[in-house]
């Protein structure tokens, strides 16, 4: 004979599904808070993370950096052939500058190709004009090497270099780079303002005496020479800290009063005229005259 149920049971199995229901109810709450905890605290983190974004945008180290990988060292390579191959026609007197000029185009269309791949960002202005202008030197440096394939066989050496250094297109490909340095070396001390309240930028259009070059940073002086050689066309083989490098040596070692210069573009000038600054004069003296500098983590700062 089956056992009828009880009040007291009934009363038991109310309660048993009361409290299943209670608990399931707790479990999802649980669960819808846990993710809207989990969902804010995953919006602070890209929060932060937005706010690091942002610092990077303006002109931070990283960018100088990648700036200097992908696009300032690729340019130096064709560069550095560039003024070899050049001087392997005028001092040597080359038989067969026509096949130099076809590697010259070869290489510098190949480096054109890769550079137009690449980007900064939008943040950074500078950066992705000195890009553009790297850019636009090098296609020009491809076309005007090819228009002088045919001919360059039946010029001698230096009537050659006299004529590429009349060429309106090689004249604007070097003022591109020139450019291109330029708004690099801008960029630098944009990030030397970000991370120095108390560093204040000089008007680098206006002439700059000996006695107040003196007292300016080394990121400034690079500024102001990347500037002079920009407005003097000056495309040469070595970096504005090189030429920095120079003229503060010759400030330090006392020749430049003895020359009696009180003005640092007379001292570029004579610089150049007479040849005197190479490819890594800067890291040459850079112990010797740069101890406490505020650098970026550019490589050729620090590497040879």
């Amino acid at each position: 004979m089956e056992k009828r149920l009880t009040r007291s049971d009934y009363v038991f199995a109310l309660m048993f599904i009361f409290m299943l229901v209670f608990a399931l109810g707790a479990f999802f709450y649980g669960l819808k808070v846990g993710k809207e905890k989990s969902a804010l605290k995953y919006e602070e983190q890209i929060a932060k993370q937005n706010e690091v974004s942002q610092e990077l945008t303006a002109y931070h180290q990283q960018h100088l950096v990648s700036f200097y990988h992908t696009v300032y060292q690729p340019y130096m390579e064709f560069q550095k052939k560039w003024f070899e191959q050049m001087y392997e026609i005028e001092m040597r007197g080359s038989a067969d500058s026509s096949s130099i000029m076809k590697e010259l185009n070869r290489l510098a269309s190949d480096k054109y190709e890769a550079l137009s791949t690449k980007t900064m960002p939008d943040s950074s202005p500078l950066l992705k004009d000195g890009l553009q202008s790297y850019t636009r030197s090098l296609k020009l440096f491809s076309e005007a090497s090819k228009n002088f394939e045919g001919k360059a066989n039946s010029m001698r050496g230096s009537d050659l270099i006299a004529e590429i250094n009349k060429d309106a297109f090689f004249i604007e490909a070097e003022n591109y780079a020139l450019k291109a340095q330029k708004s690099y070396f801008d960029s630098i001390i944009k990030w030397n303002e970000n991370i120095d309240g108390q560093f204040k930028p000089i008007d680098i259009n206006q002439k700059l005496a000996v006695k107040d070059w003196s007292q300016i940073s080394l990121n400034m002086k690079n500024d102001y020479i990347a500037a002079a050689l920009l407005n003097g066309r000056l495309y040469k083989p070595y970096t504005p800290q090189d030429l920095t490098a120079r003229v503060d040596d010759l400030i330090v070692s006392g020749q430049a009063k003895k020359m009696n210069y009180t003005e640092v573009a007379q001292l570029i000038d004579v610089l150049n005229a007479t040849d005197a600054v190479r490819p890594g004069d800067f890291i040459r003296s850079k112990n010797k005259l740069y101890g406490n500098e505020n650098l970026p983590q550019v490589p050729f700062f620090f590497n040879n």
